[in-house]
């Protein structure tokens, strides 16, 4: 496979960047769940080089990921470890805060769960887990096209759709974490930022 590139990634860089920065300042680890193209971890880590940023994916997505870095060849990005939520283990080293983007809406909601649990495992406390995608609040869509989205989800696979924020923060509480905040972003999407 060859270095994939995502449009969606090129154009929410930039704001997630700016969201990213303030909260990051004073970690030195992240462990960013989901890499998938590569570009969010090549792009960020060349804007924050105090942080060692730690790719992780399904073994599918490394060699997007090694091409990516290897083009960028930036010091602080480390080479994907292989994290398939339910099937594999997690990392035995603890970072300072988590990152993932448009995984929870992909993900069966039991993956959620194990997501929130090994992130449990994996962050420092204090420590913050920050989650960026689409969500519903009450039930509701807060748009048409997150709903058309959601349907196009739906037809992909059931397991697949955007989850309510409420059941999120529930979860994120099961697991000592709080929501600090969230933070509205382009194209109906949202930055969570939970704390432990």
């Amino acid at each position: 496979m060859s270095k994939l590139f995502s449009a969606a990634c090129e154009r929410n860089s930039a704001p997630i960047l700016l969201a990213i920065t303030p909260l990051l300042a004073a970690c030195r680890t992240v462990l960013e769940i989901g890499s998938g193209t590569g570009q969010h971890a090549v792009t960020f880590a060349r804007q924050l080089p105090q942080l060692q940023w730690q790719t992780s994916d399904r073994s599918e997505y490394h060699p997007s990921i090694l091409a990516w870095i290897e083009e960028e060849n930036l010091p602080n990005v480390a080479t994907p470890l292989e994290l398939n939520i339910g099937k594999t283990a997690w990392p035995q080293a603890v970072f300072d805060a988590v990152y993932t983007a448009n995984t929870c809406h992909i993900m069966a909601w039991e993956e959620v769960e194990l997501m929130f649990a090994g992130v449990t495992q994996v962050l420092e406390k204090p420590g913050l887990f920050l989650i960026y995608g689409p969500f519903n609040y009450a039930g509701e869509f807060t748009s048409a096209s997150n709903q058309q989205f959601d349907a196009s989800l739906k037809q992909q696979a059931v397991h697949m759709g955007i989850r309510d924020i409420e059941k999120i923060i529930e979860l994120a509480g099961k697991h000592g974490m709080r929501l600090q905040d969230d933070m509205a972003m382009p194209a109906n999407n949202r930055l969570l930022v939970l704390a432990k």
